[in-house]
């Protein structure tokens, strides 16, 4: 496993999305300047806080349902965030205590957590990749240290690709991660996009994208959210609403927010 003694150093003069998402989600790990910057948005889009619940509730149901009903045992979790309730590696051990999480962010906040995101049952494996989601030839050989790409792997892309804005790039990320998995893989995502609130919604990304020293974000329509599961064949429901994948209360389906999520099986 990778050694995460040194210290990383942490900028908080300047907002980053892990920290103001962790706030958004009620946590405590962050600081003054990604409050204000969640607040900000807050005002324009008050509904911020639901996407950060109902994507993280997505996240907890794909994990359960591909450890579970699927049967995968090896999961690779790129753009972690920070760690809070039910993380990938304790929803997939719930269901079955061998499983293997391999994950993968670059924030230095999400560095200096890793010890909490290195622990795991003692028939499985967790682990933490310093890397970029660009740059996916190395997070593949890296995790294959943890990961066997001879048998089924789950891959999450849990709104990270909102940072990769141009539309081919993305795409090429997600063709060469998947690629690299064998058949029997998955591949479970979600997008921003902007059908439910429209103008408010573009707004606050505008906020977030003029702040000064954070990643541009891009939201993508539900089409091109789609084309990330070309060549997949999509688990019922397919490419839906956050808040309408397989949803745990069917009856009690809260408002809907500007997500859009599926799981894809690699034939």
């Amino acid at each position: 496993m990778q050694s995460v003694t040194e210290e990383p150093e942490i900028n908080t003069e300047v907002p980053q999305a892990a920290r103001i998402w962790n706030y958004l989600l009620g946590g405590k790990d962050n600081y003054p300047v990604d409050r204000e910057m969640g607040d900000q948005v807050r005002r324009v889009l008050p509904e911020i806080d639901r996407l950060a619940v109902q994507s993280r509730q997505f996240l907890n149901r794909a994990v359960a349902h591909l450890a579970g009903d699927a049967g995968v045992r090896q999961f690779l979790d790129i753009g972690t965030g920070l760690p809070t309730a039910d993380n990938t590696h304790e929803v997939a051990q719930r269901a079955a205590p061998g499983s293997r999480v391999v994950y993968v962010d670059n924030d230095p906040l999400v560095l200096a957590h890793a010890r909490a995101l290195l622990t795991s049952s003692p028939e499985g494996a967790t682990d933490y990749l310093d890397a970029d989601v660009r740059d996916p030839d190395t997070i593949i050989e890296r995790a294959a240290g943890t990961l066997d790409f001879g048998r089924p792997i789950a891959l999450m892309l849990m709104g990270i690709l909102e940072f990769v804005p141009d539309h081919d790039e993305a795409n090429a990320i997600v063709d060469r991660l998947v690629g690299a998995l064998p058949s029997g893989s998955y591949l479970a995502l979600y997008g921003s996009t902007n059908v439910v609130h429209g103008e408010r919604t573009d707004e606050g990304v505008r906020m977030w994208n003029e702040a000064p020293g954070t990643n541009p974000m891009t939201i993508r329509t539900v089409e091109q959210i789609g084309r990330f599961f070309r060549g997949l064949d999509l688990v019922e429901p397919g490419l839906v609403p956050i808040v309408e994948w397989r949803p745990v209360h069917p009856d009690l389906l809260p408002d809907p927010v500007d997500g859009y999520a599926a799981v894809g099986r690699k034939p």
